[in-house]
């Protein structure tokens, strides 16, 4: 039996401490598998003292996790720090530089420094591993990386976010208000108390950049998707979509397209019947269109300790199945120097059908100053429906449009010179229609 690789944890928190029970308690079935033991010799944590409910006794403590990243003790370093610069990039920067393998599960870092990091594994002839970086405990990035070959992917996207995901299932499942469900997320520990990087799509866009990188082979561009969260999502949305039988979501997309690569990350109406649609809670969803297989959908848990220590085991694993003088696979699915720029297709030419919700004012000619206002766009509508507003329904309306696959330019010059004739009393709501398997 090859010698044990000697693993060394940098940050303990739930996941940290999740990763050691699971090699603790599954020792035996993991060394059948990978013919060699796997044994935590090193971990980093700001306090020693704290109980994690794991017994570290016998391991030895580093204060600074670039020293563990340095140490002759590890054959591999686990990145579990967190942010996109100071202790995560400098260790995993060092233990890269020091040959050691590394596994990581901070999309943050690599959406930021993942290419140059990859270059320097690429260069030493050592595996970044990354899975539980996507969607936890999907096997996402195997997927695409390695058991795709010969497919030409043609868009990817799904549900990477379960905070979001879980806020917009209550919505219409019990009717709550966005800031109901985001306060009971909090509650439940589903959402930070700063819920930001969540709630407004930043969480999702570092997901799908690694994912654009995967699928199309250009260099990773989190800073150039096109970005919208979802604390403007409203009841009245959540029942519109419901009556036209649809259902929003908040989607991270990534397409080829004429003129370049197109990244979004924003509220989505997809078909109530559609597969995607029934992804409810905490749950996450990544779907692949490729020209050979068609497409295929991957769901499952996207976060929590057991989910995302379940991918790092298993880019363990991976480490410990390969042999001295194995050669590695690229990063990124490409080797990294020969990753391609990235070509921005502009968000204002995107195609597809859309969702408008407006409240105007209940006089003469409004309805038909929308309609002809659509018309003057060439927007070509599929259904054009007007509701009352509550105990106001004698000031003003809303009016539901659904339109036929137009273009975003269209539909944002459409509503600007709606919001200029003065019909509005409220600001307008756009939401995309996705074509959903």
């Amino acid at each position: 039996m090859a010698e044990s690789l000697r693993v060394g944890i940098a940050g303990l928190g739930t996941v940290g401490a999740s990763v050691v029970r699971v090699l603790t308690e599954k020792a035996a079935e993991l060394t059948r598998q990978c013919g060699r033991t796997i044994t935590v010799t090193a971990v980093s944590a700001r306090d020693r003292n704290k109980d994690r409910g794991v017994d570290l006794s016998t391991v030895s403590w580093f204060e600074n996790p670039v020293d563990l990243a340095r140490s002759n003790e590890i054959d591999v370093f686990i990145e579990l720090i967190g942010g996109d610069e100071g202790a995560a990039r400098e260790s995993v920067k060092a233990a890269l530089e020091a040959g050691r393998h590394v596994v990581t599960a901070n999309k943050a870092l690599l959406a930021k420094h993942g290419v140059a990091l990859a270059e320097i594994a690429e260069k030493k002839g050592v595996l970044l591993n990354y899975e539980a970086a996507v969607a936890g405990g999907i096997p996402v990035i195997k997927t695409m990386r390695e058991a795709m070959a010969g497919n030409s992917v043609t868009r990817v996207f799904g549900i990477l976010n379960g905070t979001c995901n879980y806020i917009l299932t209550r919505m219409e499942a019990e009717g709550l208000t966005f800031e109901e469900c985001l306060k009971d997320a909090q509650r439940l520990g589903y959402a930070e108390a700063d819920p930001t990087f969540d709630i407004e799509g930043n969480d999702t866009a570092h997901k799908l950049a690694i994912l654009t990188s995967l699928a199309f082979g250009n260099k990773i561009a989190a800073d150039d998707i096109y970005l919208e969260g979802i604390s403007n999502i409203s009841q009245a949305d959540i029942r519109a979509a419901a009556e036209l039988g649809y259902r929003i979501k908040l989607l991270g997309v990534a397409q080829r397209t004429e003129s370049g690569i197109e990244q979004r990350v924003h509220p989505t109406m997809v078909p109530t019947a559609s597969v995607i649609a029934q992804v409810h809670g905490v749950t996450n969803a990544v779907a692949i269109e490729t020209d050979i297989l068609g497409e295929l959908l991957l769901s499952g848990p996207g976060a929590g300790g057991n989910a995302t220590a379940s991918a790092v085991v298993g880019d363990l694993a991976d480490i410990a199945k390969s042999r001295p003088g194995f050669q590695h696979g690229p990063v990124f699915g490409r080797p990294a120097k020969e990753l391609k720029t990235y070509k921005k297709a502009q968000m204002r030419s995107h195609a597809g059908g859309y969702f408008i919700r407006l409240t105007v004012h209940d006089r003469v000619g409004v309805f038909a100053a929308v309609a002809k206002r659509m018309a003057d766009n060439d927007i070509s509508l599929e259904s054009i429906v007007q509701h009352a507003v509550g105990p106001e329904a004698a000031e003003k309306k809303t009016v539901i449009l659904v339109t036929h696959e137009t273009t975003e330019a269209a539909v944002r010059k459409a509503v600007e010179g709606i919001t200029k004739d003065g019909h509005l009393t409220d600001k307008p709501q756009v939401i995309r229609i996705e074509r959903a398997g």
